[in-house]
């Protein structure tokens, strides 16, 4: 495993717990990204949605109480367990986006929520490859992400514990390059807290 997979794995395992407590509301009291939510499940003709980087769930969750077939894929064992722990009627298994273990065409939809934050540049063709690979045609794409041009090492987060993961922030218009690079349609761009030092944005795409 590349060292930057494992420093992320290892972070999120020791955050897990602190991490679910801090965010278990974060969609539930945000207005926009609820609405995101509600527009993606209304695109997903057939499930299952493959939830990728799940953490603990909370998004997988709300996925399903909006009536869609939902699953949540994570790289840390830790959040898986805290996903199944307070998510007992939903599957959830440890995985690697960048070595995606579903069969090709075998999902309707997929989510990125801010999972995406943690690859390197040259990692993200090869992801979202997979994201197509394993989405059927016309499926909805959703991605989350940090808007920018830098980059960070976060040290520590959630209840102050230690963490050694770099997180990227991207434009727009690159990841929309890197969609359609990878066999996409990108349908619409949401720019999330535009006043703020570092904005977000959300991105609908369909496997073309």
């Amino acid at each position: 495993m590349s060292t930057w997979l494992t420093d992320t794995r290892t972070s999120y395992d020791t955050v897990a717990d602190d991490y679910a407590s801090q965010l278990r509301d974060a969609v539930a009291g945000d207005v926009y990204l609820r609405g995101a939510l509600a527009m993606f499940a209304e695109q997903v003709r057939e499930g299952p949605v493959a939830d990728i980087g799940c953490g603990p769930g909370h998004v997988t969750a709300h996925l399903a109480g909006l009536g869609v077939e939902a699953f949540g894929i994570d790289l840390s064992p830790a959040m898986i367990e805290v996903a199944r722990r307070d998510h007992p009627g939903l599957r959830f298994a440890v995985g690697s986006m960048t070595e995606l273990d579903l069969a090709p065409g075998s999902v309707g939809g997929v989510l990125a929520w801010w999972s995406l934050i943690h690859l390197p540049d040259d990692e993200i063709p090869l992801v979202l490859g997979h994201f197509r690979r394993v989405l059927r045609q016309g499926g909805p794409l959703l991605a989350g992400f940090h808007v920018g041009d830098d980059s960070r090492l976060k040290t520590e987060g959630y209840g102050g514990h230690p963490m050694k993961v770099h997180v990227h922030w991207r434009q727009p218009d690159q990841m929309a390059t890197w969609l359609r690079n990878a066999g996409f349609t990108v349908e619409a761009q949401v720019l999330l807290k535009p006043d703020e030092s570092v904005p977000q944005a959300l991105l609908f795409a369909v496997a073309a």
